[in-house]
């Protein structure tokens, strides 16, 4: 086979230059068109600009020039990262303001009773493990202690409906008639027997009276 001819020049070196230089020239051109897809895809979260980008890059080096030119200059993971960076920081703050004391601001730990600035309570303390309890919490999470505060009404309204029940029964056992209820109409009493015997009693009176009348 007859070596081509490049510029009027017949050289087998020059044309094997030549031909390496395009097969660099069209490899270049591919690769820019995958290197393209593929950061468009970590930079864009949208996949029609994706589309968008990758089917410029089919212009020759052109398309490729003007994404790098209107690309996001963050990868999506890193915008995550300093997202989740922020969370993690507003936690902290959220964290430390929780641990601040409500009435001078100053800054307390979980464990404080009193706040060494202002000398004010914070918590209270257990009556068996004596350590803090939180002001939500109705038993002590350490020893199952009661909290004298709000679990004693609640344990004494259980005692007494369990009290309830055996109540009813020896009252059942004794013979006890119950009491009425409120909406229950009370029985009305028997009539006395005397007021018929009184009745023609005045009758014959009223009759006994009304003879000199006539």
């Amino acid at each position: 086979m007859l070596p081509l001819a490049y510029f009027g020049i017949e050289s087998s070196g020059l044309n094997l230059a030549v031909d390496l230089l395009i097969l660099f020239v069209v490899v270049l051109y591919f690769s820019l068109i995958y290197w393209t897809y593929a950061d468009a895809r970590r930079r864009i979260l949208d996949p029609m600009l994706v589309a968008c980008a990758t089917a410029a890059s089919f212009f020759p080096f052109v398309g490729t020039v003007i994404y790098m030119i209107l690309r996001p200059p963050e990868y999506l993971e890193d915008v995550r990262e300093r997202e989740l960076e922020t969370q993690a920081a507003e936690a902290r703050l959220q964290q430390l303001d929780q641990a601040l004391c409500p009435h001078c601001s100053y800054r307390v730990e979980r464990d404080f009773i009193r706040c060494p600035s202002c000398l004010r309570k914070l918590k209270e303390r257990c009556a068996s493990c004596s350590r803090p309890l939180d002001q939500a919490w109705t038993i002590c999470p350490y020893c199952e202690a009661d909290v004298p505060g709000l679990s004693a009404p609640r344990s004494r309204r259980r005692a007494a409906a369990r009290a309830a029940p055996a109540l009813e029964s020896d009252l059942a056992d004794l013979d006890v008639p119950a009491a009425p209820d409120e909406g229950e109409a009370e029985p009305a009493e028997p009539a006395l027997a005397t007021e018929p015997a009184t009745r023609p009693r005045s009758s014959s009176r009223s009759g006994r009276r009304a003879r000199p009348s006539t």
